[in-house]
């Protein structure tokens, strides 16, 4: 059975990650997962959403992990870490719906998850901080110096989570097909850019 084409997108926050990845998925008819990936992942795996929420692209959170033991102590466990359960779940997720038809997802280590897939186009979507901050402050109606602050510390953060549970080093040209910066060619360049990748690649392998 023939693979579907899966895109991946990993990208800077406030680069426009999100707004390329849902552009991308309507102009090619095919589903978007970003934040609905925990619903999905709560669902299928019996995780607490919040739990998963809490967890979402970050590193081990210790304090996290001992909040659940008390609420579900158990002296004796000796099974998979609360971090462990929901990377698995992630997993699984991520590579059942590859299995399926064909989607845009964003984050979660998704094309690394998804490294073996033959119809896979990883992408990594980068900005500089001027255009990044100006997007954030636009959404979150924060001051200058604040959403600098984000910047830094979200990126830290992802990049932590990606480097951790991945063989590859988050936004590095080498760990993706196609790196895009977004503040010269904007977000509608930036969905033509990757659909002129799809097309050449679909021609050249005939």
């Amino acid at each position: 059975m023939q693979k579907s084409l899966i895109i991946t997108i990993g990208r800077q926050f406030g680069s426009g990650g999100h707004e390329i990845g849902e552009k991308l998925a309507k102009k090619l008819g095919i589903k978007f997962y970003d934040k609905e990936l925990i619903k999905l992942i709560a669902k299928q795996s019996g995780l607490c959403e919040k739990v998963l929420e809490s967890y979402d692209e970050k590193p081990t959170n210790s304090l996290l992990y001992s909040i659940v033991m008390d609420i579900y102590p158990s002296v004796m466990y000796t099974g998979p870490t609360i971090d462990q359960q929901i990377y698995q779940a992630n997993y699984d997720t991520i590579r059942r719906l590859a299995d399926g038809e064909p989607c845009v997802i964003v984050g979660r280590c998704a094309d690394y998850i998804l490294r073996d897939h033959p119809e896979l186009v990883s992408v990594f979507v980068h900005a500089n901080s001027d255009f990044r901050a100006a997007r954030i402050a636009e959404e979150y109606k924060l001051p200058d110096a604040k959403v600098r602050d984000m910047l830094v510390k979200t990126d830290k953060k992802r990049a932590n989570y990606y480097n951790f549970q991945s063989e590859k080093q988050w936004g590095a040209a080498s760990s993706y097909n196609l790196c895009i910066e977004s503040s010269e060619v904007g977000i509608d360049g930036a969905v033509d850019l990757i659909m002129d990748y799809i097309n050449y690649k679909k021609k050249a392998k005939g």
